[in-house]
């Protein structure tokens, strides 16, 4: 019975010891490993990706084009002979508009979230540090910008900038704008975000120790602070991902996003009343698209959280 005991003490000490000596990065990709839900996710969302990138290939194997139209193709259904995913209202290719729509779509996204996410990142890591008067200014342009409905901001730019004549044709006449529009004005949530965890690192004891040793503010900030806003930042992202495909979707069956004939899964939407009653799939299919992305993200999102909290229990 003694020999027993001692060894399952010792089987325990090993596996603590194992569990103290590893990385919270180690730890958080292990239980990303078993969270299949979160892996599900992610596979949809690079399924998804890889397919709207493959949009060319798909329109020469099935010899389609997304602005080819045919007058007498209109509104066909779902499974037509050379049509997988039937055709929109003037005769073009379902499936291919969505690919199409889709790159539209996921690069506004993607682009627009690591633009706000570079600068709400960067301001809040110099904010937190620093404070003081930099941390007052940059908090009042925050509840400045936040005290005006995000919607109705945006509805405001995108129409001075989108219906301006003279952008017509131009790079910032197209997806180009969205992007810049987005994110230059979503990087507040992620500023706030990153300059409360600043607030609370740059008290920890290497932090006190690099400064006593005489590191710049600059190495502190960007060497020592940055890599543990990591689990942060990949959550924003893929919080911030989601949430603009869902503006730009909106801004788009408004009138005031993606312009035809260039296709994006907002605009698809857009005369969703007559598509209805003439071609139910030209709306099921990419608001299906939509929903299946933005909750894949908010997923993802939510697993990496999970799996990077230090009081997770394995």
């Amino acid at each position: 019975m003694a020999a027993q005991s001692q060894t399952a003490v010792a089987k325990i000490s090993t596996t603590s010891e194992r569990a103290v000596g590893e990385s919270l990065t180690t730890l958080a990709l292990r239980r990303l490993r078993r969270d299949k839900l979160t892996l599900v996710a992610i596979s949809i969302v690079v399924i998804l990706t890889i397919l709207s990138l493959s949009a060319p290939l798909v329109e020469r194997v099935l010899n389609v084009s997304y602005t080819r139209t045919s007058v007498t193709e209109a509104f066909l259904r779902i499974g037509a002979p050379g049509h997988p995913l039937g055709t929109d209202d003037l005769g073009r290719d379902h499936l291919a508009r969505l690919l199409y729509a889709g790159q539209i779509s996921l690069m506004i996204a993607f682009s627009a979230a690591l633009l706000s996410l570079g600068i709400g990142l960067s301001l809040g890591v110099v904010t937190g540090y620093y404070g003081g008067i930099v941390d007052d200014f940059i908090t009042w342009v925050i509840t400045t910008i936040n005290s005006i409905p995000s919607l109705f901001l945006l509805l405001i730019v995108s129409a001075v900038i989108l219906q301006n004549p003279n952008l017509s044709g131009s790079p910032l006449g197209g997806p180009l704008a969205l992007i810049l529009i987005l994110g230059l004005l979503g990087w507040t949530g992620t500023t706030r975000l990153v300059r409360g965890q600043t607030l609370s690192i740059r008290e920890q004891e290497y932090v006190i120790s690099a400064r006593a040793v005489g590191a710049s503010p600059l190495r502190i900030m960007f060497v020592h602070i940055l890599p543990n806003l990591f689990s942060i930042v990949v959550i924003t992202l893929a919080i911030d991902i989601g949430v603009l495909i869902l503006v730009e979707s909106a801004l788009s069956f408004l009138g005031f996003g993606v312009k035809p004939p260039t296709p994006s899964w907002g605009n698809m939407l857009t005369n969703a009343q007559t598509f209805f009653t003439k071609g139910v799939h030209l709306v099921i299919i990419p608001g299906l698209l939509i929903v299946i992305t933005v909750l894949c993200l908010y997923i993802i999102g939510d697993g990496v959280r999970d799996a990077f909290d230090p009081t997770t229990v394995d």
